[in-house]
């Protein structure tokens, strides 16, 4: 690896004004020539459980925004119609603003930070902010923001990437890789500015995201039936082995997933390899998770630990490729649950401490790949639906500033800062691309629902 000179890293950002210059930010590229969205939707249906992707549909129906966070596909494919920087980060690849939150360390630290890691893979930081930037006016269009207060808060939050890259380019290597952002000192340092009303919000959340841990998830998902704790059943979003499978067919799938259990060690450091060996396998069930991946596999497996009352719920889901790959070139990692996992560990501040991942033949006989890591820990996310603009302005800038921070970790930040400078240049031209953007999602979303309605794909409300 070549090792620039500050200079030359400067000089390297500012030559990538000359590929992409600043106000080129704002190209939506394609117009009437972009695939029709809703045949990309379909593409994806293809590799996913049949029966679960009415339910994908019917949740992307709900609303704009909903519809946003499922098109991860569609967004990467309009994003590669334009020129980009050259400037590359680990994207996360799907930085919208509900795949921020926070979690637990290991050390048993609050954290605020990136949590969804599905799409990651090597390309051009833009790609990244605009995802992130676009989410933030779609999501405010949903809360009734009108068009100029809008364009004030996209503006804010892009200045904030910039602003924070900018920051993070004057610091040391160490320095970058220790910034954090620790809520419960957040909260200590910007009591005043966040005002009453915000703070009790806010600490309202971290209060519940604190109880969101491996003992309620047993509580939630299981019950006690003949004397054994097993998943309670709730198809679709939770459905049993023996409900898919049968009964013999289901103990001898339940083995193989114990052999994935013990094989997944091998993707852990020994001192967290040797605290999982102290748990077995009893139970597992299918469980719905989230918007855009509904439909690829995610399997809960509840361990025991020395008795009955000590049980730790995990979760293995399916890693398929990247939305990002078939524009940006296959990644470095041919199994996509190590993809996933390098590409968390190296945004993140801290990740799981039993993160990992391994590959393992399916009931079809197939093999997939899956990722690993506790179901619930410390975990907690905002309902951006449900924010009032001030509280609304505040959090986009903190998922702006942790995005910044991501980024500096993996790419050459003080290169990033040359290339976004210190006018509003890129502020004004990533807005653009937001409004433009969020036009195109409400078209789409409208697409989607015609599709519905004509019969053209089925959907499952509600659920």
């Amino acid at each position: 690896m070549t090792h620039l000179t500050r200079e030359e890293r400067e000089a390297r950002g500012a030559a990538a004004r000359v590929l992409l210059p600043r106000e080129a930010l704002g190209d939506l590229g394609a117009g009437d020539s972009r695939p029709d969205p809703i045949e990309l939707l379909v593409s994806q249906g293809t590799t996913r459980l049949p029966e679960l992707v009415p339910l994908r549909y019917g949740r992307m129906a709900t609303s704009p925004f909903a519809f946003y966070r499922g098109a991860a596909l569609l967004m990467a494919s309009d994003l590669a119609a334009v020129p980009d920087s050259g400037l590359d980060v680990q994207l996360c690849g799907d930085a919208h603003m509900s795949n921020f939150g926070v979690y637990g360390t290991p050390e048993r630290r609050m954290l605020f930070d990136l949590n969804d890691f599905d799409e990651t893979l090597p390309g051009p930081f833009e790609w990244d902010v605009k995802r992130l930037l676009a989410s933030v006016e779609v999501a405010a269009r949903s809360i009734g923001v009108d068009e100029r207060a809008r364009r004030k808060i996209i503006t804010d939050v892009a200045k904030t990437y910039r602003t924070a890259i900018r920051d993070l380019a004057g610091m040391g290597n160490l320095e970058v890789w220790y910034a954090r952002i620790d809520v419960d000192e957040f909260l200590r340092e910007h009591r005043d500015d966040l005002g009453k009303a915000q703070v009790k919000r806010t600490t309202s959340t971290v209060k519940k995201a604190r109880t969101r841990d491996h003992l309620r998830a047993v509580s939630k998902l299981t019950e006690v039936v003949d004397g054994r704790r097993r998943f309670r059943s709730d198809p679709p979003l939770v459905t049993s082995l023996e409900e898919i499978l049968g009964d013999e067919a289901a103990r001898i799938f339940a083995t193989a997933m114990g052999d994935l259990m013990r094989a997944y060690q091998s993707s852990l450091e020994p001192a967290r390899r040797h605290l999982l060996s102290e748990y077995r396998v009893t139970d597992m069930a299918r469980k719905v998770v989230g918007v855009g991946s509904v439909g690829t596999r995610a399997w809960i497996l509840l361990l025991e630990g020395v008795d009955e009352d000590d049980l730790l719920v995990l979760q293995a889901k399916e890693a398929q490729s990247s939305v990002l790959e078939q524009f940006l070139g296959a990644s470095e990692y041919t199994q996509s649950g190590q993809r996933v996992v390098e590409g968390q560990r190296l945004m993140q501040a801290a990740s799981d401490a039993l993160l990992g991942w391994q590959r393992s033949t399916g009931i079809d006989g197939i093999e997939r790949d899956f990722y690993i890591r506790q179901l619930r820990d410390w975990k907690g996310s905002a309902v951006i639906e449900e924010m009032q603009p001030d509280g609304f302005r505040r959090y986009g800038g903190l998922c702006a500033w942790t995005l910044a921070r991501a980024h500096a970790r993996s790419g050459d930040r003080v290169a990033i800062a040359s290339y976004l400078g210190g006018s509003k240049a890129a502020d004004e031209a990533f807005a653009d691309f937001a409004a433009g953007y969020a036009d195109r999602t409400e078209r789409d979303h409208s697409a989607l629902t015609a599709a519905i309605g004509s019969g053209r794909l089925e959907a499952i409300h509600g659920v």
